[in-house]
């Protein structure tokens, strides 16, 4: 029984201590009384100074928009392909040589335009073909079959008795490739043939005619009245007829010399 009792009591005993304790140290509030002020505020701290800054660079300009590529233009990527594929190596430059055919190289020609002094003027268009080709060290200067293009500078036709017929060409261009060039020549003259001799022997036929018909007439002197009257006849027939015309046909070989240098450019190999 002591046990329980003096448990009871001790437990008693601390409650009655804690309700006492609490009761002491609460303070009652008066309502006349003000209520102490409130504690004020730290002031708000002031913001850092800013610091200087550098002033901003200019915007940059933006570059104005590209028009979108045509269906005909290829893709930006395309060149670039391109330019990545590995360069092929240039062809080597030819290398060329200025070769001269100086005066006087001989030209060995064939006409193509037949010419006559009977009908030709002065002025009159002459063409020529080149039989062999001009050579200089090697290179050929013009080949052979080159067309040579010139005209008649002088004609005159045969004359009666004793002129004769005379006829004067000269080359001026040459053609080779479809392309002309100047290319002078010397000039070619030819002369007709001498009637001379023809014109003689138709005098002495007539005077030997008429010396017999004048002998059988008259005798001794009709015979010298018939070859004066004969020869006299010979002459007229002589002075009605023309000497020899200059006549080149096509296809005559010409032999011809340059009057002036002709120069060409050459690859050399």
């Amino acid at each position: 029984m002591t046990k329980p009792l003096m448990s009871a009591a001790l437990l008693s005993a601390v409650l009655l201590i804690g309700c006492g304790g609490g009761s002491s140290t609460e303070t009652p509030q008066n309502p006349e009384t003000p209520a102490a002020p409130a504690e004020a505020t730290p002031p708000a701290a002031e913001p850092p100074p800013v610091a200087a800054t550098t002033p901003e660079a200019p915007a940059r300009r933006q570059p104005a928009p590209r028009p979108a590529p045509s269906a005909s233009r290829p893709p930006s990527a395309a060149p670039a392909a391109s330019a990545a594929a590995p360069a092929q190596p240039a062809a080597p430059k030819p290398v060329y040589r200025d070769v001269n055919a100086p005066v006087g190289t001989a030209l060995s020609l064939s006409l193509i335009t037949p010419i006559s002094t009977e009908t030709a003027q002065v002025e009159t268009a002459v063409r020529a073909r080149l039989r062999q080709p001009i050579v200089v060290d090697g290179f050929t200067v013009v080949p052979a079959g080159a067309t040579l293009h010139g005209d008649v500078i002088e004609v005159e036709r045969a004359g009666r008795v004793k002129g004769r017929s005379h006829l004067a060409i000269r080359f001026n261009e040459v053609m080779v490739d479809g392309q002309r060039d100047r290319f002078r020549t010397n000039v070619l003259t030819f002369e007709g043939a001498s009637s001379t001799k023809k014109d003689a022997a138709k005098v002495g036929i007539g005077a030997g005619v008429g010396a017999i018909i004048g002998g059988i007439v008259g005798g001794g002197s009709g015979a010298a009245k018939g070859a004066a009257i004969g020869g006299g006849a010979g002459a007229g027939t002589v002075l009605a007829t023309r000497g020899e015309e200059v006549e080149l046909a096509e296809g005559a070989e010409l032999n011809a010399t340059l009057a002036s240098p002709y120069s060409v450019s050459v690859e050399v190999k």
